[in-house]
């Protein structure tokens, strides 16, 4: 169990993927990178001989790949590929892939600047609106995440920093804030996995993690805005090196 009494992932039980899933992060990465141009076309044939699998699994590869809007299915012409001014930005599961392709220092620097926009207005409404319980768990949590980002155990750590900032943007009562929750926990997931984090949280990060976390329990809106764009500034400045 987390600090925060919660299943960690650690904890949780593992399923295997679905059968598509792999096959469609091969052909996204791949038009993503511009190894498949926009406008080109493919077939269902072509998915299930390439990656030998039945006519269903590769119903649900293009049907992913559609709601990403990185493909469009026309009759009589087959599976297409989009023009990057269409795709579906936002998703998770493309911000995924792009982290995981050539496209990633477009993809960090872009959702960066995002969450350094959105995450200081978050803070500073959750300072007025957040409830109690909500007060209450983060600067214990803050605590907990300066002790494991010390020790280096930067899975644990990154567990607990998901919690805040999915906390924090749920407790800001804007609806739109509260929906790029996934967004924020595929970066900083990506930032660990992809050893984009130094093994040790820099001292300046730890302390404004507990300084939004006070804030916020003291309801101090424009001490828990400046302590995010802290956070959201050095996570610019990393990406940027």
């Amino acid at each position: 169990m987390s600090a925060t009494g919660e299943q960690s992932t650690s904890d949780r039980p593992t399923r295997p993927a679905p059968m598509h899933r792999g096959p469609a992060r091969d052909l996204g990465i791949e038009i993503i990178e511009g190894r498949l141009a926009a406008d080109s076309g493919m077939t269902l044939d072509d998915i299930q001989r390439r990656f030998d699998v039945s006519r269903t699994v590769a119903r649900e590869v293009l049907r992913e790949l559609e709601t990403l809007h990185l493909v469009v299915a026309r009759r009589r012409v087959g599976i297409v590929v989009q023009q990057r001014a269409a795709w579906n930005f936002l998703h998770p599961t493309l911000i995924d892939w792009r982290l995981r392709s050539e496209d990633r220092p477009r993809q960090l620097h872009d959702l960066t600047q995002l969450r350094h926009v959105v995450e200081p207005a978050a803070a500073a409404a959750a300072a007025d609106l957040a409830d109690v319980e909500t007060r209450a768990m983060l600067p214990p949590l803050a605590a907990r995440m300066r002790t494991l980002g010390e020790a280096g155990q930067l899975e644990e750590f990154m567990e607990l920093d998901i919690t805040m900032h999915r906390a924090i943007l749920a407790s800001s009562g804007n609806e739109l804030f509260t929906a790029m929750a996934d967004l924020v926990e595929v970066v900083l997931v990506a930032r660990t996995e992809l050893s984009l984090m130094p093994q040790q949280p820099k001292p300046e990060a730890l302390a404004a993690h507990e300084a939004v976390a006070d804030a916020i329990w003291r309801g101090d809106a424009g001490a828990a805005r400046d302590a995010m764009v802290a956070i959201t500034t050095e996570v610019l400045d990393a990406f940027g090196a």
